[in-house]
């Protein structure tokens, strides 16, 4: 099986966190979205105890929010004593409402209103992620407002191609995100920066790219990262206390990829650093990371009921489901890989090829195309692998159609973390 957390039961269904599939679907209703707390913590854990290893002092990871942001996800972060990355209002606030610390919470984002920085600052968020000059400038104006001095770090363009798919490329010289190092601007943006009163500056910021599977292009962007940092050092005398080299690693959505050391390549990373910081002569930051995909992608399934099958002789079959793009839209947006089981029939031969196909009224409302299933009829539930990263975070009510909802498989069984939407819910904003 591809994860731990999945098994083989002996009725022949496909188990999830120790629980049946089928008695989940029937339990609450598909299309459903199934989280295993304990797989999440456990890579929490995993995080922070590398980090503390073998990274600088200070070092630790954060959660990056947009991976999957509900109330319960910040407080089993606040318990696991994890920083957040917000990149809006709307996670800011939920993090709020779910009791986080908001000085252990993050403020990204590359197109931040005066209505957002001054939300952000009211709730007392310990550092904004400043992307650009106009970005800063207004933040200095509201710190001045509010009487305070507000803690950043600036976002850098490292000049780093990670050669990922360019939805998720977020690395390099054009990038809509962060200043560039390579043309200058960076670097008089931090003269700028240390002359304003109400901005604090703690040090540097990028993010090269997602699906990333090795320790490579983190220590590049140390490289790129630290190198600026001595340049910064010896023409200005400011050192960074922090830098965060933010997320990005990735998770096997199929057998076909590799699984993932994190722990193997924190190590990696952390050894070079510290040569590094030896051959540059500076004193080591500390470090941050931004795991989103990497703590909950994993982590999560989603059911669908079958509604049908369809087969064109000669040309391809379809499998009908009760969910789609309105639920998971990144092969859509992306033709991203997914592991699709038919989940109960497990010990059946996988001798049916089709392609699984939304409910939606649209072309390319597809979860995955040519996938061996056991032969699937009306009433199956299908099992799609790896969904706890980007699916409910990006779910939408296309064709008015409402949202699952998030059941989590705890210590003590099963609960709703969020209810399934309903179409009275539909109309709550329309008047």
């Amino acid at each position: 099986m591809l994860y731990e957390n999945l098994s083989i039961g002996p009725q022949g269904h496909l188990a999830f966190a120790g629980y049946d599939t089928l008695w989940l679907a029937e339990e609450y209703g598909t299309p459903l979205f199934v989280m295993d707390e304990k797989r999440i913590r456990q890579r929490c854990r995993e995080y922070q105890q590398a980090m503390e290893e073998y990274l600088p002092a200070g070092s630790r990871p954060l959660y990056a929010s947009k991976a999957m942001s509900i109330r319960r996800i910040y407080q089993i972060m606040a318990q696991e004593n994890m920083g957040v990355d917000v990149v809006s209002p709307g996670e800011l606030y939920t993090a709020v409402q779910a009791g986080f610390p908001m000085e252990n919470a993050f403020f990204h984002g590359s197109s931040k209103t005066d209505a957002d920085i001054r939300f952000a600052m009211e709730h007392k968020v310990g550092f904004f992620i400043c992307d650009n000059a106009d970005e800063l400038l207004a933040v200095d104006a509201e710190a001045a407002r509010q009487g305070i001095c507000q803690k950043i770090l600036l976002r850098l363009a490292p000049g780093i191609d990670p050669h990922t798919h360019e939805k998720i490329n977020t690395g390099r010289v054009d990038s809509k995100f962060g200043v560039a190092i390579e043309t200058g601007q960076a670097a008089a943006l931090v003269e700028k920066i240390l002359s304003l009163r109400n901005i604090d500056l703690w040090g540097y910021h990028c993010h090269v790219g997602s699906q990333l599977f090795d320790e490579v292009l983190f220590c590049d962007s140390a490289t790129n990262m630290l190198t600026f940092a001595a340049d910064m050092e010896k023409r200005f005398g400011f050192s960074p206390r922090i830098v965060n080299l933010g997320g990005g690693m990735g998770v096997p959505y199929t057998q076909e990829q590799n699984a993932v050391d994190y722990a193997g390549n924190i190590r990696k990373l952390g050894a070079h650093i510290d040569e590094l910081c030896g051959k540059l002569q500076i004193n080591p930051p500390a470090i941050l990371m931004e795991p989103g995909r990497s703590i909950v992608a994993d982590s999560g399934i989603t059911l669908y009921t079958v509604t049908g099958t369809k087969e064109i002789p000669g040309f391809k079959n379809y499998v009908g489901i009760d969910g789609g793009m309105t639920d998971n839209p990144r092969y859509t947006l992306y033709q991203a890989p997914y592991t699709v089981y038919n989940a109960g029939k497990m010990q059946e031969k996988a001798d049916f090829v089709g392609t699984v196909a939304g409910r939606c009224c649209e072309s390319g409302d597809l979860i995955q195309e040519n996938v061996p299933l056991a032969r699937p009829v009306r009433g199956d539930i299908l099992a799609v692998l790896t969904t706890g990263a980007y699916n409910y975070s990006m779910a939408s009510n296309y064709n008015r159609v409402p949202r699952p909802p998030v059941v989590i498989i705890g210590e003590n069984g099963p609960y709703v973390a969020v209810r399934r939407e309903t179409y009275q819910d539909l109309l709550l904003c329309d008047l």
